[in-house]
């Protein structure tokens, strides 16, 4: 069965996930994780000298965009896979996966194809993105 079949018979719950090791974001080239030499070439990162894989690359917000564009489900339905069904998986809705009342408020704000455009930290904004700069948030 397909992705996109598999997500349309409402198989409730989906967690989207990556698997991104510590080079994400560092850009293509060679970089030190740990005791490892890993080279990074697009979404993924292998040993350097080898083919052996090390790890992803891979952004959430690009796991989101992915699972969106897959399953044909809608961005909330997909941001609620990344954040709601997590939370509700490990039992810590209180705190997280929603912005209700007494929660923690760590959110991005994303426009439809899922850049960040803004993240924030207990309420706090730690980062803005270019495209915001002539928004005061």
């Amino acid at each position: 069965m397909c992705f996109k079949q598999w997500y349309q018979r409402r198989v409730r719950g989906a967690i989207v996930v990556t698997d991104a090791m510590a080079a994400m974001g560092l850009g293509d080239g060679q970089h030190k994780i740990g005791a490892q030499d890993v080279t990074v070439c697009g979404k993924q990162a292998v040993l350097t000298g080898t083919n052996t894989l090390a790890g992803s690359v891979v952004t959430m917000p690009s796991c989101v965009a992915h699972f969106k564009k897959h399953s044909g489900c809608s961005l909330v339905e997909a941001v609620n896979c990344a954040t709601k069904h997590p939370a509700e998986l490990l039992k810590c809705t209180q705190l997280y996966g929603t912005l209700d009342f007494g929660s923690v408020a760590d959110f991005l704000l994303i426009d439809s194809d899922v850049n960040v455009l803004a993240t924030f930290i207990s309420g706090d904004m730690v980062y803005k993105s270019e495209k915001l700069s002539s928004f005061s948030i």
